[in-house]
């Protein structure tokens, strides 16, 4: 009996109520529903990324040899300044003009040697001091050295620049101890402005301090510099110094402009004549409780020279830090397994002693 054909016949479709908006229509109600409930707010991006820059006048000068007879009227201009924009201007300190050009003239050598060289002796996370990157966007714009008191770098360095090495560090040294003398006034008299915040007595943080004060010697091409200030605030932005320090003392003579960095924004003026520059550090910043905020300070320069030398000294009082370890530039260091060490035999003995009082 042959199979019967299957059946695929349908229903025949609904009559359209005579009420009802054809699909067009409907789709004309949802597409206009969509576009006004899910509107796209319009972005509007910034025409400028850095900060502005604002022109000031010279911030007052601080005359370091009348520090003890100056009227309190003068030294609250200076504070006044500390706490605005983060620097002021010291004159008459008291150093030599010679021991700073000796040390300047010495430092453009290092600036000379090749590229292949300077690689053993570039800074890193675990290295700080050698060789920064060159800055700019184009080559030969600026270029940055970090130097510091201490045999690792002696060592690197004596083994790349075995002459002039030791001559630079020498003058470095004696220019440091200066400048350190200066810094230690300078900042006693700050602190005098604002009492003394609890567990910043010292104005060092846990971690700070370890390789007492350094020197960034930077070389400036006076030819290029619109790239140098483009990656100046952009390094002020992400980075700024990775070194905490209370004060930093700019020889930048010779400069044709300083320029303030900080959260607020961007002030530069014109630098007296022999002048150093002194901004706030990060640990200033903590010890006044915030009414002295942390700045980063450079020197722009412009003209026909090839090259500037400038010099930042980040300074750190010698200090015991608030974790109780001891400055390694004083010796007697404490490292963390020690202390782990230690904790353990103090626990130890404190069982120890417990359990002889309860048998006894």
């Amino acid at each position: 009996m042959p199979d019967k054909p299957f059946d695929f016949s349908v229903p025949p479709p609904s009559p359209i109520a005579s009420g009802r908006r054809s699909c067009v229509t409907n789709d004309d109600v949802l597409s206009e529903f969509l576009q006004h409930s899910l509107r796209v707010p319009d972005l509007v991006l910034p025409d400028k990324v850095f900060p502005r820059q604002n022109f000031i006048d010279n911030p007052p000068k601080l005359d370091f040899q009348l520090l003890s007879s100056m009227e309190n009227d003068s030294l609250s201009n200076v504070v006044d300044s500390i706490a605005r924009i983060g620097c002021f201007q010291l004159v008459n300190y008291g150093i030599q003009a010679e021991c700073i050009r000796s040390a300047l003239a010495s430092a453009a050598g290092i600036f000379q040697l090749p590229p292949e060289k300077r690689t053993a002796v570039t800074r890193s996370p675990e290295k700080l001091y050698g060789f920064e990157e060159a800055y700019g966007e184009e080559d030969g714009e600026g270029e940055e050295f970090v130097w510091c008191k201490g045999e690792g770098l002696k060592l690197a360095m004596e083994t790349i620049w075995p002459v002039g090495y030791s001559n630079f560090s020498d003058k470095m040294e004696t220019l440091l101890s200066e400048i350190e003398k200066v810094a230690e006034k300078i900042l006693g008299i700050i602190r005098q402005s604002f009492p003394p915040k609890t567990g910043y007595e010292n104005g060092v943080m846990e971690g700070q301090g370890a390789m007492g004060s350094r020197c960034h010697v930077y070389r400036h091409n006076g030819e290029k510099c619109s790239g140098t200030l483009r990656y100046d605030v952009i390094r002020m932005l992400i980075k700024g110094f990775d070194y905490s320090h209370a004060l930093c003392l700019h020889v930048c003579d010779g400069s044709s402009e300083f320029h303030v960095y900080s959260k607020k924004g961007w002030v530069s003026f014109c630098p007296d004549k022999d002048a150093l520059v002194i901004t706030v550090g990060d640990q200033t910043q903590a010890s006044s409780g915030g009414q002295f905020k942390h700045v980063i300070g450079r020197p722009i320069y412009r003209g026909e020279e090839e090259e500037y030398i400038s010099m930042a000294f980040l300074y750190s009082p010698p200090s015991v830090t608030t974790t109780g370890r001891v400055d390694p530039q004083k010796g007697n260091t404490i490292s963390v397994s020690q202390q782990a060490m230690a904790a353990i035999v103090l626990t130890l003995v404190y069982y120890i002693l417990v359990h002889l009082y309860n048998k006894f």
